[in-house]
Parts: structure tokens; sequence; C-alpha cells
């Protein structure tokens, strides 16, 4: 299913579709730098009902967030080199804890995953599209 988003409107939208409409907790995000991946995770967190401020967990690789029925980690693998550097992190404990997931650059940890989500994330002439499988 693919998805037009031109305003925050839109996004707070398909981020209700998604976590109503969603079989697994865990979420892989694939897109260009500004293709608005970091955007989605907060109103998907919102949605959840999380009243913490989600920001990109660039430098610290993953961030921990509340809602409440649980807790939910946002990780940016970006610039995690090889496979050691993802077992370090705990990577399997926090993917196996049952909460939500949510991978910002999964492309290292994605032989890793159970069941999962996955989006595309494109920008293009200020409309983004968010393709969600």
């Amino acid at each position: 299913m693919e998805f037009t988003v031109q305003s925050f409107e839109d996004l707070e939208r398909v981020a209700s579709y998604i976590i109503e409409n969603a079989k697994y907790k865990i979420f892989t995000l694939s897109g260009n730098l500004g293709a608005g991946k970091t955007s989605l995770v907060k109103y998907l967190g919102k949605n959840l009902g999380s009243d913490d401020e989600i920001s990109s967990p660039t430098y610290s690789i993953v961030n921990e967030y509340h809602y409440p029925s649980g807790k939910i980690y946002h990780f940016d693998l970006y610039r995690i080199n090889d496979f050691e550097e993802l077992i370090n992190i705990g990577f399997h404990e926090y993917i196996d804890s049952g909460n939500y997931c949510f991978i910002e650059w999964p492309e290292i940890s994605v032989s890793e995953l159970p069941e999962h989500h996955e989006f595309l994330l494109n920008l293009k002439d200020q409309t983004r599209y968010i393709t969600f499988k």
C-alpha cells in the first residue's frame, strides 16, 4: 500500500492507519536522508499514546520511549559498520523484547529480524511517498 503525504495531518492519518493495521511490532524504515523516517516514527509513537519527545537516535543508535502499554525502541543503524557492532548494542534483546521497534537504516539488521513490516519512504517535489508492506 502506498500513501502520499503532503502535510503533518496526512502523516498523522498514515500513522494511525499503520498502527491499527499492523500485525507485528517490528518496523523497518528505509529511504534517503530527509525522506521523513524520524517524522513517521514521531507520529507512530504519538498514535501509540507516547508523550515522550521522539527524536532521531543518530548518535545514540537507539532511543527508548514509553507509551501506556510498554516501551518503544527507535534505532538508527546508519553508523553501524558491521554485524558485530549490532550484536554489541544488544540488538537481539531489543528485538526479542515484545516491544515496538522502529529501525531506520535497517539493511545490516534485516537478516536477523523476525516477521516485520517494511516501509520505503521517498521525497519528490515536497511530497513524501510511503510504501507500507
